[in-house]
C-alpha cells in the first residue's frame, strides 16, 4: 500500500483469479512477461519498487515545500528552481498512483527503467502543456519563463536521482516510443486498407 493509502492494482488474491496466460507464479511469486520488453518482473518486486520510489518522492516534496515557504517573492530564480522540482516530482507522484492503483491494464507492469522512461516522457509531454499554455498549474505564477527553463534543465536529473537510477537507464527510452510508433502506423494502415475495401464493395453494390 502507498502512503496515501492507494493499495496495489492486481493484489496477490486478485492474481489468483486471473486467466490470462501471460500471469503465471513459480518459487519467487507471480510474474510477467511485460508487454514492452517482454522481460520478467514480479508483481511484488514492481509494487514494492513503486512504494519505496513514492516514499522517497514525498520525502523530497516535503523539504521543498518547507523551502519555499522561507523564500520571498525577492528570490525568484530560487523559487522558480523549487518550483520546477516541485511540479516534477508532483507529475512523478501522479503516475506512481496512476499505475500502482491499476487493476485492469496488465500493461501497467513493468520493469524499474521502463517505468521511468514512461514517466519521463509523460513530463515531457506536461512540459510542452505547460508552455503553451494548455494546462493550468498552481505551480506555475504569472511569469512562467524561469520555472519553464528549469523544468528543462532538471527534470532527467530530479527523477534520476529519486529512482536512483544510473544515467543510461533513459538511453533506451526511444525503443518504446518507435515501437509504439510502429504498431500505430501498422493499425492505421489496416484501417485505411480496410475502409478502401469497404467502399469498394459498396460501390460495386456488393453491400
Amino acid at each position: 500500500m502507498l502512503s496515501s493509502g492507494i493499495k496495489r492494482g492486481f493484489s496477490e488474491e486478485r492474481l489468483k483469479g486471473i486467466k490470462d496466460p501471460k500471469v503465471s507464479k513459480d518459487e519467487g511469486g507471480y510474474f510477467i512477461y511485460t508487454t514492452n520488453e517482454n522481460v520478467k518482473v514480479y508483481f511484488d518486486a514492481y509494487y514494492t519498487f513503486l512504494e519505496k520510489t513514492e516514499a522517497k518522492a514525498q520525502e523530497e516534496l516535503a523539504g521543498i515545500r518547507e523551502k519555499i515557504g522561507e523564500c520571498t517573492e525577492d528570490y525568484e530564480e530560487t523559487l522558480s528552481y523549487l518550483r520546477a522540482k516541485k511540479i516534477i516530482i508532483e507529475q512523478l507522484l501522479l503516475n506512481i498512483h496512476r499505475y500502482y492503483s491499476d487493476s485492469s491494464n496488465l500493461s501497467a507492469i513493468m520493469s524499474p527503467w521502463c517505468f521511468g522512461t514512461v514517466v519521463l516522457e509523460k513530463i515531457e509531454i506536461y512540459k510542452d502543456k505547460l508552455s503553451k499554455g494548455q494546462v493550468h498549474d498552481p505551480n506555475i505564477p504569472n511569469y512562467p519563463f524561469f520555472v519553464l527553463r528549469y523544468i528543462d534543465e532538471i527534470y532527467k536529473t530530479v527523477l534520476l536521482d529519486i529512482f536512483e537510477f544510473p544515467d543510461k537507464a533513459f538511453s533506451m527510452r526511444w525503443q518504446y516510443t518507435e515501437l509504439l510508433k510502429r504498431y500505430s502506423k501498422v493499425l492505421s494502415n489496416v484501417t485505411s486498407n480496410l475502409q478502401s475495401v469497404i467502399t469498394m464493395i459498396k460501390n460495386t453494390g456488393g453491400v
